[in-house]
């Protein structure tokens, strides 16, 4: 037998069917269970994706949160059984895979810009432009008007 065909399956056979849609920048809220006792209950842990990693069942993606004027990081496996769901409060507009650098940031500069849909964006009055005829009888028209001081 082959141990990578027994692991494939073992894996697979404990991962999510459905992986919830977010990417890095977002604010998200994540559904996690807890255990206290014999008692269970779901804690929801809010903040920032700073990163995702890895693929398959050991994919994880990291969330930043202020709690107190600290910082507070947590690290949650997307296939674990104690992360019930994750729902996308905004979208962030990065251009970064991972944001470590927030974990410098204080304050208001610890915001991510909000990503807006470029679906709903208003089409705006449309630009005029000049061709280089247009540009260049400007450009005498301009220089041919005289100037009174």
């Amino acid at each position: 037998m082959n141990i990578d065909k027994i692991m494939a399956g073992v894996e697979q056979r404990h991962m999510k069917e459905s992986l919830p849609e977010f990417r890095v920048g977002d604010t998200v809220d994540v559904h996690v269970r807890i255990k206290e006792g014999e008692r269970e209950r779901v804690q929801v842990f809010t903040g920032t994706v700073i990163g995702k990693k890895h693929g398959g069942i050991r994919q994880t993606f990291t969330v930043r949160r202020i709690v107190a004027g600290e910082g507070v990081e947590r690290v949650f496996p997307f296939h674990s059984p104690f992360v019930e769901k994750v729902e996308v409060k905004r979208q962030g507009k990065v251009r970064r895979a991972k944001l470590y650098y927030l974990r410098d940031r204080v304050g208001k500069a610890t915001k991510v810009k909000e990503r807006r849909d470029q679906s709903t964006k208003p089409a705006g009055r449309p630009r005029k432009r000049r061709g280089p005829a247009k540009a260049a009888a400007a450009a005498t028209t301009k220089a041919a008007t005289p100037t009174t001081a």
